[in-house]
């Protein structure tokens, strides 16, 4: 039987690398460990980390396809991130322009979270602890 410790990382192909490289280290504060451009495909490839943990690869391609739908969509549902205060939150991310979705409470644990997307309109969760 395979053993599988923890989830690695996740890894994100955007349309516009500054944009997303904004959103992801200046809005949501993510930590840049290692930045590469490679030639050979006309892309870069950025690690980034969340309070040291290697976390997320934003990855930039010529055309990439778009995204067929928001989180109903075959693969990846969305990405989720566990924050301490959801309204604080909310409000960090409006000072940014980055608009989330209503509130919703998690009919299983009774916890609050919020959705808002990346600049490719990923799914992006914010899940109170």
């Amino acid at each position: 039987m395979i053993s599988i410790n923890k989830i690695h990382h996740l890894a994100i192909i955007c349309s516009d690398y500054a944009v997303s490289k904004k959103f992801y280290t200046e809005v949501l504060n993510l930590q840049i460990i290692k930045e590469t451009y490679r030639t050979e495909r006309g892309s870069y490839k950025l690690d980034l980390a969340l309070n040291g943990n290697y976390v997320l690869e934003l990855f930039s391609f010529p055309n990439p396809p778009k995204r067929p739908s928001r989180p109903e969509s075959c693969g990846l549902r969305h990405l989720a991130f566990e924050v301490d205060h959801l309204d604080s939150t909310i409000q960090e991310l409006l000072i940014e322009n980055v608009i989330c979705e209503p509130v919703r409470v998690d009919e299983i644990t009774g916890k609050r979270f919020t959705f808002t997307a990346d600049p490719d309109q990923t799914p992006i969760e914010f899940y109170e602890k």
